[in-house]
């Protein structure tokens, strides 16, 4: 089979490499890292984003500032956190959940926790977060501005850790809304001592004053590393108040460059935290290294549930993916099938909806959403659901001699998603010439007006790699099915700058993000209409420019809404119908995380039987772990 040749040719290359490397290189490991610092005392963490090519712009409101390297895990601090094994929000910056002081859920109490401090001797306060407001209220070049503006009315300070907020619109999730629920927050406190004697809108903030546990003492010019060191003061941030001391003195945020050498390194004990690799990659490292941890010590060994889902997303107001049929024949013309065996080797789950299949979403939404979706017609009365998706991979699986994967039908769909769309050329052809599309003598597609149809995905490069091999994988479905489609791979910076622009065609990206089953501020933020801005602007939300008066109109309802009140499900799965029909973007896939550890220096990161925590390194709750960190002093 074509996806298993694809499988067993990514796998000889890897380990090709990586066996060409070892040769060449010392497998002795560092007693000294780069920077200068003792290894038994620096944890090394792989940077999600790859090489940063800003590496002095950390002001958290800018343009295309990446916070990946360390910033947002271990200098800023959130007002409200989240644990996302118990998907519970606490207080973190603010000394409690925020106080409703009316009925309508538009005024509030925020209250400072007391005793915290900038990493320069200076006190949080109220007014740094009045500043901050004010900030970004009054900078329309920042992003985060337009969304701001239509949360925040007026406030009123009622002493040095307490302010009295008033919102435009009801805000019965504010600590969703300014804290935080996946991977980090957009408003992030600044320090008015600093900010209030530059111009906002040029300041680098270069290097950040911290309110984390870690100061960011050094970075590399060419983006490479960054090393964060303890604050002597660690104990007057929420860390130090909230968990206690962290364990590493110093932690470096470090990117090898290509896969293959990131195994390298971490064979050679010079990577302790992987935020993502290939399962071909995983199983060299595991077989070269006997301090290597995954998740899980067998089948999947991948991390299943993290809260975002793959796919590929479109400019919704360019023609011609402002066609809703041009969109679902592009489902259709994908076999997902191939493409999952091509991405990770089939240990991928699939999901058909707007949210990951994680454990709880797929509890809330895609197992009671599974009869309706089977259901599910076309004007025509086609049903394009295909529900024996889980089953198919498993006997692909088992036939590879894979092992530990269970026959239980309910088990598989817990495993690999309740099914999919149907790989139907011939209906995705119908509704291509029905939209004026045709081919020419050689099969290829031909827009209407006769030009050849071309598709450029964006993707990764060197970072996100199911996101990357994703691309690679549905470009090579669609050119089977005809389409002139390729993969353009771009740094970090380039790939996000053109996602808030909507510069271009079509991107693997993944705006289908949720940990809770309240995912209002995830759906709201992608898809209502009100944060459309032209093309070449950045998006404060909706990246994709899709424009639907029934979707806005869900997400209105849903808005005033609490997460406990059991209409906001009930919506929501309407809203879940409404958007499927529509089909905005193509979700694939949950995210499968292959994100080792090597505890040859440190020990006690979480694992699915240590789970205090889930290893999403890149997030702002890290700093959270990081007094769960032993160090070993090297076995």
């Amino acid at each position: 089979m074509k996806t298993r040749s694809q499988n067993s040719f990514w796998r000889f290359t890897v380990i090709l490499t990586v066996l060409l490397l070892l040769m060449v290189t010392s497998v002795s490991a560092q007693e000294m890292t780069e920077a200068g610092t003792p290894r038994t005392e620096t944890l090394i963490v792989d940077q999600l984003d790859g090489r940063i090519d800003n590496p002095t712009q950390t002001n958290p409101y800018q343009s295309g500032t990446r916070f990946s390297s360390g910033l947002h895990q271990l200098v800023f601090t959130n007002l409200w956190e989240i644990n996302t094994i118990t998907g519970e929000q606490f207080p973190a910056l603010a000394a409690e959940m925020p106080e409703p002081l009316n009925d309508d859920y538009t005024q509030f109490r925020i209250t400072l926790r007391e005793g915290m401090y900038w990493s320069d001797g200076v006190e949080i306060t109220i007014d740094d977060m009045a500043y901050t407001i004010d900030t970004v209220l009054n900078t329309p070049e920042f992003p985060y501005s337009g969304f701001l503006s239509q949360v925040v009315d007026s406030y009123e300070i009622v002493d040095n850790y307490t302010m009295e907020l008033t919102t435009k619109r009801p805000e019965p999730r504010l600590s969703q809304t300014l804290g935080v629920t996946v991977w980090g927050d957009g408003f992030r406190l600044v320090p008015k001592h600093i900010w209030e004697n530059e111009d906002p809108a040029t300041f680098n903030n270069y290097p950040p004053v911290s309110s984390g546990p870690y100061i960011l003492r050094e970075s590399d010019p060419q983006g490479a590393w960054f090393l964060y060191e303890k604050r002597e003061d660690w104990e007057r941030t929420d860390v130090g108040m909230l968990i206690g001391e962290p364990g590493p003195q110093y932690i470096l945020f470090r990117f090898y460059g290509p896969e293959e050498r990131r195994i390298i390194a971490g064979v050679q004990h010079n990577l302790d935290i992987f935020t993502d690799i290939t399962p071909e990659s995983w199983e060299i490292l595991q077989g070269q290294n006997e301090y290597a941890r995954a998740w899980f010590e067998s089948f999947p060994y991948a991390n299943l549930d993290d809260p975002c889902e793959r796919g590929i997303a479109f400019v919704n107001v360019n023609p011609p993916y402002d066609q809703q049929d041009v969109r679902w024949a592009l489902a259709l013309a994908t076999d997902i099938e191939s493409v999952s065996l091509a991405t990770f080797a089939g240990m991928l789950r699939v999901s058909p909806l707007p949210v990951p299949p994680i454990s709880v979403l797929q509890e809330t939404y895609h197992k009671p959403m599974r009869d309706w979706l089977i259901d599910f017609e076309f004007e025509d009365g086609y049903k394009p659901f295909d529900p024996d998706f889980a089953v198919r991979i498993a006997e692909n699986l088992r036939s590879q001699g894979i092992e530990g994967i269970p026959t239980d039908e309910a088990a598989l769909i817990d495993l690999f998603g309740v099914g999919w769309w149907k790989h139907d050329p011939d209906k995705a052809t119908e509704m291509l010439e029905g939209a004026g599309f045709s081919r020419d003598g050689g099969g290829n597609w031909l827009l209407p007006d006769g030009s050849p149809w071309q598709i450029s995905i964006n993707a990764p490069a060197n970072f996100e790699v199911q996101s990357g091999r994703l691309a690679f994988a549905v470009a090579d479905s669609w050119r089977q099915f005809g389409i002139d489609a390729n993969v353009q791979q771009m740094e970090s910076g380039t790939f996000w700058s053109s996602n808030a622009n909507g510069t271009y065609d079509a991107g693997s990206y993944w705006p289908g993000c949720g940990v809770i089953p309240d995912v209002f501020d995830s759906m709201n933020g992608a898809w209502h209409q009100k944060f459309i801005v032209p093309v070449g602007e950045p998006a404060p939300g909706n990246p994709h420019r899709h424009s639907s008066d029934v979707l806005s109109n869900y997400l209105d309802q849903i808005e005033g809404l609490t997460s406990t009140d059991p209409q906001t499900i009930e919506l929501t799965t309407e809203f879940m119908k409404a958007w499927i029909a529509e089909m905005p973007w193509l979700p694939m896939f949950g995210t499968s995380k292959f994100v080792p550890v090597d505890t040859y220096y440190w020990d006690n990161m979480p694992t699915s039987d240590n789970a205090y925590e889930g290893p999403w390194w890149w997030w702002s709750l890290f700093k959270y772990m990081t007094p769960q960190f032993q160090p070993t002093g090297g076995q």
